[in-house]
């Protein structure tokens, strides 16, 4: 059990932006026994996770798979209350491609790493040479305890291991795809590798795929904020935080967009500005923290602390990458045979699609609804919406069977252009802790053994908040 701080070690803390990591860090602070205000520009919690409300619709702003080795965020779900069963469908490890354009390989309810080795030998679309060369990786991977002397891109590993054409296309290279939402040609093998050490390395249960039948914003943001209120904490939307200044005391007080447009005006109006925080948590994209902190007002004796920690944020070179969901709405008669199919992509056809799922098995609110997710979408996004939107119609029809599904009634693509970062070989990530007394930074993108995830979103704000701990 948790221990609360007494009385005189409460902490008076602001965490900057409320999606995943904020929500995490917030939680986290409140459970210690802290007071929280946690502090969102936009009007809605949950950053690149939560739902949006298109033409009367709730829809996510991005479709999401989480495994069951996703153990923080699973942990967080439970501390708020969330019932799993009813918020995640628990589907076992599985790439099932339709009607035979790809493999179907499912992983059957056995121990360790029994479920792997019988869904090996029970695949289709495989070969003897297939199968030979997966159980080689796989026990090689072992071997190795899934830790390589020096990083290379998955494509160099899988070419290193002898992995054959048939099992990198419709296994390796989705599931990279898919996990960092980077290109195997440019993903890092070491971060591959520690997805698939605490998947298909752990425990049967860790390899599940949970999907989620919540929207995003239901399944945490909105419990979160819940939370934080009952605990006597502060949730504040609509507030852009613009710059940090640090008084004589050693505290801090925020300079918001409404206050720096009008500071003889928005005072009042204005929920932050006569508040004095003890610390901070910056839980912004990575270019958002470092405006922030090269904006920062800083006590003299900290000045020195705060250049070295501007330069290694400006130092850094993420590149980012887009993931595009296009929601197709049909006749509520139309299904698909499982709740998510993987699809065999082919930029060259403009087959973008590399999965499919019926948001009607996961939510009868959205029956005849399907999402179809375009990871690492650069290409696609090139394009005019309407021909990606016919491109996927026809795919869809083409490699599903059915004509119904080339002419959807209603459509709608929403993409996340700087959705997660380019996931590349020894890439440099910034540590939670700051050298600024007070100030910790909380993100996706800091350093982490997992690309940017939920999972690594809620580790990086758990993780931000034990500076108070």
């Amino acid at each position: 059990m948790i221990k609360h701080k007494a009385k005189n070690d409460k902490k008076h803390i602001a965490v900057i932006g409320a999606g995943w990591a904020g929500c995490a860090a917030a939680v986290t602070l409140c459970q210690q026994g802290h007071q929280v205000t946690l502090i969102e520009a936009s009007r809605t919690l949950g950053g690149r996770a939560r739902a949006v409300e298109v033409d009367g619709r709730l829809v996510d702003n991005g479709q999401h798979i989480l495994l069951g080795a996703y153990s923080a965020c699973l942990e967080l779900m439970r501390l708020l209350r969330i019932d799993l069963k009813e918020a995640l469908l628990r589907l076992p490890l599985q790439m099932v491609y339709p009607h035979q354009t790809g493999i179907q390989f499912i992983a059957p309810k056995l121990p360790a790493p029994l479920h792997v080795l019988f869904a090996l030998m029970s695949a289709k679309g495989l070969s003897g040479a297939d199968k030979m060369a997966l159980a080689r990786f796989s026990t090689t991977a072992r071997w190795i305890d899934w830790r390589l002397h020096q990083d290379c891109t998955v494509a160099e590993l899988l070419e290193r291991y002898e992995q054959t054409e048939n099992l990198c296309r419709y296994m390796w290279n989705p599931l990279c795809i898919a996990a960092l939402n980077t290109p195997p040609e440019r993903a890092s093998a070491q971060v591959f590798l520690n997805v698939l050490r605490d998947s298909l390395g752990a425990k049967r249960a860790a390899s599940d795929m949970l999907i989620p039948r919540l929207d995003l914003s239901r399944l945490l943001p909105d419990a979160a904020a819940e939370f934080i209120r009952q605990h006597g904490g502060q949730v504040i939307t609509g507030v852009s935080i613009q710059s940090l200044k640090q008084q004589d005391n050693q505290s801090w007080r925020l300079e918001s967009l409404r206050t720096k447009l009008a500071p003889t005006t928005a005072i009042e109006a204005d929920p932050i500005t006569n508040q004095q925080f003890d610390g901070i948590v910056i839980a912004t994209s990575a270019k958002q923290a470092q405006r922030l902190l090269s904006a920062a007002t800083i006590d003299s004796t900290n000045q020195s602390r705060s250049d070295t920690t501007q330069a290694s944020l400006t130092n850094l070179e993420f590149v980012y990458e887009p993931i595009s969901t296009c929601y197709l709405q049909y006749a509520e008669s139309l299904k698909l045979d499982r709740p998510f199919y993987a699809l065999a992509d082919d930029p060259q056809q403009k087959h973008w699609a590399q999965f499919i799922f019926d948001r009607g098995q996961l939510n009868p609110a959205q029956t005849g609804l399907m999402a179809v997710v375009i990871s690492a979408s650069t290409a696609a996004s090139s394009h005019a919406t309407s021909q990606v939107i016919a491109d996927i119609c026809r795919q869809l029809a083409q490699q599903l069977q059915n004509a119904a599904f080339a002419t959807p009634i209603w459509t709608q693509v929403i993409t996340e252009k700087r959705a997660t970062f380019a996931c590349t070989p020894n890439l440099k990530r910034p540590a939670n802790q700051t050298e600024i007394p007070g100030i910790t930074l909380a993100g996706d993108f800091t350093a982490s053994d997992y690309p940017a995830t939920l999972e690594s979103a809620v580790r990086s704000g758990i993780e931000a908040a034990k500076a108070w701990i």
